[in-house]
């Protein structure tokens, strides 16, 4: 498919992804510090989340192929954006209650399962879609994508805490955003000779039985 895989030929060009991802989740760590007022245990692990990223963007091998078209870059920034675009709203307009013990608990399983994900693949860890492995330990070995449904299942926990139409709006935006990447990434990764056996094994992509 034109304009849609692109190899990665010398270090320059990892380097800038490098320091790419070490400066976008600095800015994410900032941010987290500066909107969140008390610290409780999903906050801590989010934090941890971001230090482990910090230290894999300095110690990843650089991508054998790398999608940087245009509609994946948009999927990229949009997943990215959204949540902190829900605080800002809720900031400005006020949502309602849902069901706040069941979010909480949402919240903290989302956090969990994230940074399980993202100690499983290590330093194959990257924002745009690309391959540098193919990870098919810990959660990988349940679904295909397990960091996005972690993505989900916080969505829905902090919805359950305050919602409104703005947020709701924002997080169907957030999610085709990451139905997206899931697709170009396994669009790149199907290129791995491993794929098709794991493909076997692990059948779904987000939810077990559904898809």
């Amino acid at each position: 498919m034109t304009g849609v895989r692109m190899r990665v030929p010398g270090i320059s060009r990892r380097r800038f992804g490098d320091l790419f991802l070490f400066a976008f989740t600095s800015v994410e760590l900032v941010l987290l510090i500066l909107i969140t007022p008390t610290f409780a245990i999903v906050d801590w692990i989010y934090v941890s989340e971001h230090l482990l990223v910090l230290w894999i963007a300095f110690t990843r091998p650089p991508a054998e192929v790398r999608d940087l078209s245009l509609p994946s870059s948009i999927a990229v920034v949009v997943s990215y954006a959204y949540p902190y675009a829900q605080v800002v709203y809720l900031r400005w307009a006020s949502g309602n209650t849902a069901w706040p013990g069941v979010g909480l608990a949402l919240v903290v399983l989302g956090a969990c399962l994230s940074f399980a994900s993202l100690l499983s693949l290590g330093r194959w860890f990257g924002v745009w879609p690309a391959f540098r492995g193919l990870a098919t330990r810990g959660p990988y070995r349940l679904v295909r994508h397990p960091m996005y449904l972690a993505y989900m299942l916080a969505d829905i926990g902090y919805g359950l805490y305050e919602y409104n139409s703005g947020t709701v709006m924002l997080v169907i935006a957030g999610w085709a955003s990451l139905f997206y990447r899931i697709r170009a990434e396994e669009r790149i990764l199907s290129q791995d000779a491993g794929w098709p056996s794991y493909v076997a094994l692990v059948r779904y992509r987000l939810l077990p039985g559904l898809w």
